[in-house]
C-alpha cells in the first residue's frame, strides 16, 4: 500500500504511526472507486496488526464441494473483531496468504523467546498447538470434511512462486492506468517471458446412460508418460427422465471415481473443476506441480434442446488461465440424426454466441469462447457419413480406406464450406468410426435401424503453438454403443516473468512514458456512425449493426457505455453493446456490435405499444468526454408475446391489423354489443391442428428441437398469412407451440392461481376445481391442450411419449411461477398437471373440439 494514501491526521494515520513504533506488520483493508486512477481514489478503511491475537481462518461449509478452482473465503480475527473476505482463486491469493502466514510466524517466534512472560507464553503455546498441523498458509475449518485424494488441497498448499506480474496488472483494481501498463507490457512480453510446452490429454466418451463397468485406464492412461492436464468429457451420462428434467443424477460421482482411478498412475493429479448439464459432463484434472499456476477458473453451460434451453443437447465449458495463456475447453453434444446437420450447425453457433464467462471485473463484458488464446473442443458432435449406403461404408472400413470415407464426413464438408468451426483444426483420422456398436461388443449396430457407422465423437482445437501427438479411438472399451476417443496435444504456453531485471526496466520505462502522456493529453475518439435504424424487427430474430470506435487522440483511452440519469443500465433490455467497455491504444480501433433481440421478456410491451424501439447510448471516455449514439427501429407485432385475451379478439393475423384497432378491441371487451371472442386463439388452433394431423406418431415430439429458420417461417405465417398448413417439420411446429406458451405475458393458468395450484397438487378434484374457475379463454386453451396431449398418449406405441415426458414439459409452461422455481415447486407443478393427462368421462366433450 502506498503510504501517500494514508497521510493525514485521521485515526487510520495515527494508528499506523503507533503500529510502526511497535514494529508490527499490518494488514491494510481499503476500498476504492470503480475506476480509480490515483491515490485520491482510494480510501483506507482499517489497519489490523498481525500480532498475537491475530488469526486468518479459511471457512467452508460441510456441504461445499472441495474442489480446486473455487474462491477462498477467509475470516480475519483480531481481538473481538471479525471480518470475512472472499478472495479470488489464483496465485495472488496464495501469495497474499503465505505472506500473512510468514508475518504471523515471525511474531510467534518472537513471542516464544519471551519465556518470562508466562501468560503470553501460554497463549503462544495454545496458538502454536492450533497451527501445528497446518499445511497451507491458512487454517482450514470444515466439519466432517471428506478426505479424498481426488479432492486435496494441492493447489492451495503450493509454495509461493514468482508472481505473474503482467497478470496481476490485469486485476480490476485501478482501471485506466493499470490497463495502459498491462497493454504495453503485453506488447513487450517477449523481452521477459518464454514459451514452454505442456501436454494436454483430451478425451470424449458418449456412455449411453450406462454405469461404469470396466476400467478406463486403456483410454485415460494410454500415453507413455503422464500428461500435464486431463480434460475428460462425457455425453449421455444419464438418460433418465429425472436427469433430463431436474438435472440431477447419481451417476456423476460413479463416473467421476472411474475417471480418477483411470488416470495415469505415474503422476498425482488434482481435480480443478467439474461442470455438468444433464448428461454432458466435463472434468478438469491437473498435475500437482502445475496447480499453483492456474487461476481465473470459470464454468458455464448452454442448453440447445427444445426451446433452446433444455439440456439434453448443448455444451458445458471450463475456461482458465495457465501462466499467461487463456484456455477454454468445450464439451458439446449436438443434435442427432443423419439429416439434421443444419441443426448441428445451428447448435454450434448458438453455443458460441451464448456461452459467456463473467470476468473478475463485473463491469467488463463477459468473455466468449473465441476470445481465448486456446480453444479445445471435444464431444459427440453427431456429424454423420452422407451419401453412402451402410454396406459400402462397412466395406471401406474393412479395407481401412478411411480417406475415401472421410470425404463423405459431414463435419469435414461443413468445415470446408466454412459453415462451422472456422479457424479450428482436426488431426488426421486414421481410426474406424466410433458409432454405432452393439453395447458390450465390437459389432456394428444389428438393431432394426442398422445405423450407418460414423465418426460422431471428435476433438478439435484453435490457437497457436499447438501440435497433436496422437488422435485415436479405444476399441477395448465396450460399455457403450460409442467408443471413446482421445487426443494428446502439446501446447506452447507463455510462462511468467523469468528475467526480473529486464522486466523491471521495461516496467519503469512504460510508467515514465505514461506519466508524460497523462500530463500532456486528453483522450478522444471518432465514431464511424452515430445514428442506427433497425428495420422490421421480429420476435426472436437477431439483428446487429457495427459502430467502429477509432482512437484519434494522442494517448490510449478507456471507454465504457454508462447509464443515463436515473436509469439502472446503459441500454434497454432488448439491446446490447459488445464490448460494452474496453481499452484502445493510440491509433487503434474497435468494432462494437450493437445487437438487438426481442425475446419473451421484452415482446409484450412492444406488442402492446407501451414501449418503442428507441434508445440513446452514452459512450464515456475516462478523463474525456461523452459521445451519444441514437438507436431507433420499428417492431413488427407478433402473436408471440401477446396475451390470450387479446389474441382471442383478433380474427385476422396480428400484423394485418393496426395497433390502434387492436387497442380499441381490448377496450371494448366489456361491451355486450362487441363481437364474441373466439374460444381459443386461432394461432394455437393452427399449430395443434398441424401436429394432430401430421405428428401423432412422430418420435421424440417435443424433445427434438426444430430448425431456427423453420421457426421463423412458422412465426411469419402465424403473424401475417394464416395459411391452413404451416411450413416446417413437425419438430419445428412443436417447438413453436412451446415457445408460444413460454412467451405468454400471463400463462395459461394465471400467476394469481399459482400458490393455490401448488397447495392442491396432490388432490385431483381440487386441481380440476381450480381450472373450472379460470378466465374463460384461459380455461378453453388449457382444456384444448390437455385433450390434444391425451390424444398423443393414445399413440405412445409409435411416438414413445408418456406422461413422465409430457407432464414436466407442459406443466412448466402452463403453470409458470412469477419467480424462480425451486426443485420442490417443480415437482409439485408436475404433479398438478399429471392429473389432467389421464382421461376422465368429463373430458369427452373436450375431445370433440379437436381437429378431425
Amino acid at each position: 500500500c502506498d503510504e501517500t494514501m494514508i497521510e493525514g491526521d485521521g485515526p487510520s494515520s495515527s494508528k499506523k504511526c503507533l503500529l510502526d513504533k511497535l514494529r508490527c506488520e499490518q494488514l491494510f483493508i481499503y476500498s476504492h472507486r470503480r475506476m480509480a486512477i490515483t491515490g485520491d481514489d482510494v480510501r483506507l478503511d482499517e489497519i489490523i496488526p498481525i500480532s498475537y491475537d491475530f488469526s486468518v481462518v479459511e471457512v467452508s461449509s460441510p456441504d461445499e464441494l472441495a474442489v480446486v478452482g473455487a474462491d477462498t473465503r477467509v475470516r480475519v480475527t483480531f481481538f473481538e473483531e471479525d471480518l470475512e473476505l472472499k478472495l479470488p482463486f489464483g496465485s495472488h491469493t496464495r501469495l497474499f496468504l503465505s505472506e500473512v502466514n510468514r508475518a504471523w510466524s515471525v511474531k510467534e517466534q518472537t513471542l516464544q523467546l519471551k519465556t518470562e512472560r508466562g501468560c503470553s507464553m501460554q497463549r503462544a503455546e495454545r496458538q502454536s498447538h492450533h497451527r501445528s498441523d497446518l499445511i497451507s498458509p491458512v487454517r482450514r475449518v470444515s466439519r466432517e470434511r471428506v478426505k479424498s485424494e481426488v479432492r486435496d488441497d494441492l493447489i492451495r498448499n503450493s509454495q509461493p512462486i514468482l508472481a505473474n506480474k503482467s497478470q496481476m496488472l490485469g486485476m480490476p483494481q485501478f482501471g485506466l492506468r493499470d490497463n495502459l501498463i498491462k497493454c504495453e507490457l503485453l506488447k513487450k512480453e517477449d523481452a521477459y517471458t518464454y514459451i514452454k510446452n505442456y501436454r494436454f490429454f483430451l478425451g470424449t466418451y458418449n456412455v449411453n446412460g450406462q454405469n461404469p463397468k470396466e476400467s478406463l485406464s486403456p483410454w485415460l492412461a494410454s500415453t507413455a508418460t503422464p500428461p500435464d492436464f486431463y480434460l475428460v468429457g462425457f455425453q449421455e451420462l444419464d438418460l433418465s427422465k429425472e436427469a433430463f428434467l431436474f438435472n440431477d443424477t447419481p451417476k456423476e460421482p460413479e463416473w467421476m471415481l472411474a475417471v480418477y482411478k483411470g488416470l495415469h498412475p505415474d503422476a498425482k493429479y488434482a481435480l480443478v473443476k467439474l461442470v455438468r448439464l444433464v448428461g454432458i459432463m466435463l472434468l478438469f484434472y491437473v498435475k500437482a506441480e502445475h496447480a499453483a499456476h492456474i487461476s481465473e477458473v470459470e464454468a458455464e453451460t448452454v442448453g440447445t434442446g427444445v426451446m433452446g434451453r433444455m439440456g439434453n443437447k448443448g455444451a458445458v465449458a471450463i475456461r482458465f488461465q495457465f501462466h499467461n495463456s487463456d484456455i477454454c475447453v468445450v464439451n458439446s453434444h449436438l443434435a442427432a440424426h443423419t439429416e439434421e446437420f443444419e441443426r448441428r450447425n445451428q447448435d454450434f453457433k448458438d453455443i458460441c454466441r451464448r456461452m459467456q464467462f463473467s470476468q473478475d471485473d463485473l463491469t467488463l463484458p463477459p468473455l466468449t469462447i473465441m476470445k481465448h488464446n486456446v480453444v479445445l473442443w471435444l464431444g459427440d458432435l453427431n456429424y454423420r457419413i452422407s451419401d453412402l449406403e451402410v454396406d459400402h461404408v462397412k466395406d471401406l472400413i474393412a479395407k481401412k480406406d478411411f480417406e475415401s470415407l472421410y470425404n463423405h464426413d459431414q463435419l469435414k464438408r461443413q468445415m470446408d464450406e466454412e459453415v462451422v468451426f472456422g479457424g479450428f483444426t482436426e488431426g488426421e483420422i486414421d481410426f474406424q468410426p466410433t458409432y454405432k456398436y452393439d453395447t458390450g461388443s465390437d459389432q456394428w449396430d444389428t438393431s432394426e435401424k442398422c445405423r450407418v457407422p460414423a465418426w460422431c465423437d471428435r476433438i478439435l482445437w484453435r490457437g497457436k503453438n499447438i501440435k497433436q501427438l496422437h488422435y485415436q479411438s479405444h476399441m477395448t472399451l465396450k460399455t457403450s454403443d460409442h467408443k471413446p476417443v482421445s487426443s494428446l496435444l502439446e501446447i506452447g504456453v507463455r510462462t511468467p516473468v523469468v528475467n526480473e531485471e529486464s522486466y523491471k526496466r521495461t516496467f519503469e520505462e512504460i510508467v515514465r512514458h505514461i506519466d508524460r502522456m497523462e500530463n500532456d493529453c486528453i483522450p478522444s475518439v471518432s465514431l464511424s456512425q452515430r445514428e442506427f435504424l433497425f428495420q422490421d424487427v421480429k420476435f426472436m430474430q437477431h439483428q446487429a449493426k457495427t459502430v467502429t470506435v477509432y482512437n484519434d487522440g494522442q494517448v490510449p483511452c478507456q471507454f465504457e457505455f454508462i447509464p443515463k440519469l436515473d436509469e439502472p443500465t446503459y441500454c434497454k433490455p432488448w439491446l446490447t453493446a459488445n464490448p460494452a467497455k474496453g481499452f484502445l491504444a493510440q491509433g487503434a480501433s474497435v468494432d462494437i456490435d450493437l445487437e438487438l433481440f426481442v425475446n419473451r421478456s421484452t415482446a409484450p410491451d412492444l406488442n402492446s405499444g407501451q414501449q418503442q424501439l428507441e434508445d440513446i447510448l452514452v459512450l464515456h471516455l475516462e478523463r474525456g468526454k461523452d459521445y451519444f449514439i441514437s438507436i431507433t427501429g420499428n417492431y413488427l407485432p407478433s402473436c408471440f408475446g401477446s396475451s390470450l385475451s387479446t389474441l382471442c379478439l383478433l380474427r385476422e393475423p396480428i400484423q394485418d391489423m393496426p395497433l390502434e384497432t387492436i387497442r380499441e378491441l381490448v377496450r371494448s371487451l366489456s361491451n355486450p354489443e362487441t363481437d364474441k371472442p373466439q374460444e381459443i386463439p386461432k394461432e394455437i388452433w393452427m399449430m395443434v391442428d398441424h401436429l394432430f394431423r401430421y405428428a401423432k406418431k412422430q418420435e421424440e415430439l417435443f424433445q427434438q428441437p426444430g430448425l431456427r429458420s423453420e421457426f421463423e417461417e412458422i412465426r411469419d405465417c402465424l403473424d401475417t398469412v394464416g395459411l391452413d398448413t404451416l411450413p416446417g417439420s413437425n419438430h419445428s411446429v412443436a417447438e413453436a407451440l412451446l415457445l408460444f406458451l413460454d412467451a405468454l405475458p400471463e400463462p395459461v393458468i394465471p400467476f394469481s392461481f399459482y400458490p393455490q395450484c401448488l397447495d392442491s397438487c396432490s388432490d385431483s378434484s381440487q386441481c380440476r376445481q381450480i381450472i373450472s374457475v379460470l378466465p374463460q379463454c384461459h380455461k378453453n386453451v388449457f382444456n384444448y391442450l390437455t385433450a390434444f396431449l391425451q390424444e398423443l398418449l393414445k399413440h405412445s406405441a409409435h411416438n414413445r411419449l408418456d406422461v413422465n415426458i409430457l407432464a414436466p414439459i407442459f406443466a412448466g409452461l402452463l403453470l409458470r411461477s412469477p419467480t424462480k422455481q425451486d426443485l420442490t415447486e417443480k415437482r409439485k407443478v408436475k404433479e398438478f398437471f399429471q392429473h389432467f393427462l389421464v382421461q376422465t368421462p368429463s373430458d369427452r366433450d373436450i375431445h370433440d373440439k379437436l381437429p378431425e
